[in-house]
């Protein structure tokens, strides 16, 4: 485990086995995890889930969302059983249809512009299981973006950036992205995948500290 509590092992790798690990984040990113060291919390450790984030076909959007976070927890909880694991999922979505990660620099520019002067969704399913590994809890948080109209050259310029390649719908609001916001309604830090406040009342509510 982490010596400090909330430090991804990529970052922090000495391992000091007298720290407690009150609950684990099944996540890779680091967006989720500078989220939470940003608002002060703190006795949590990384562990990245190697689930299979795959859409079925013909899977509904919303289903396929809670489906890949459930997936993630249970397979961190199977290799590290007897403590919390909570685990999320986001996708971007416009008129309904899912907007994953882009497949190259070509991909990223045609959802950029399908999603220039026009509103989208991003929704995050977050789950999280019990010490035993049993769903206790989860949730999905909606969250509505309007982008200002984008030209192509702007477009272009952000895309040989390199950062909206491995983000969903091609952009990151905490990056450069946020210059093409003008607008948002709901919660902020859910489009950068975790949605704080409601995750820190889903942890208080079963007693799992988050300071």
């Amino acid at each position: 485990m982490s010596g400090l509590c909330g430090t991804m092992r990529s970052l922090e790798p000495q391992r000091d086995h007298r720290a407690p690990v009150v609950w684990i984040l099944a996540s890779g990113s680091p967006r989720r995890f500078e989220l939470l060291r940003a608002a002060g919390q703190r006795c949590f450790e990384v562990v990245p889930s190697r689930a299979d984030e795959s859409r079925g076909a013909g899977e509904e959007a919303f289903r396929y969302v809670t489906r890949v976070a459930r997936d993630k927890a249970r397979e961190v909880a199977a290799r590290r059983p007897g403590v919390p694991v909570l685990a999320a999922d986001t996708i971007v979505l416009v008129d309904g249809e899912p907007l994953g990660k882009p497949c190259d620099p070509a991909d990223a520019a045609f959802m950029l512009d399908r999603l220039s002067n026009r509103a989208h969704e991003v929704v995050t399913a977050f789950v999280l299981l019990d010490a035993s590994g049993t769903t206790i809890a989860d949730r999905v948080v909606r969250t509505e973006v309007v982008f200002r109209p984008l030209g192509a050259e702007e477009i272009a310029d952000y895309v040989a950036s390199g950062e909206p390649l491995d983000k969903a719908g091609a952009y990151a609001i905490q990056g450069r992205g946020a210059a093409f916001v003008s607008r948002i309604e709901g919660s902020y830090s859910g489009i950068m995948g975790l949605p704080l406040a409601e995750t820190a009342d889903l942890l208080q509510r079963f007693n799992i500290p988050v300071l």
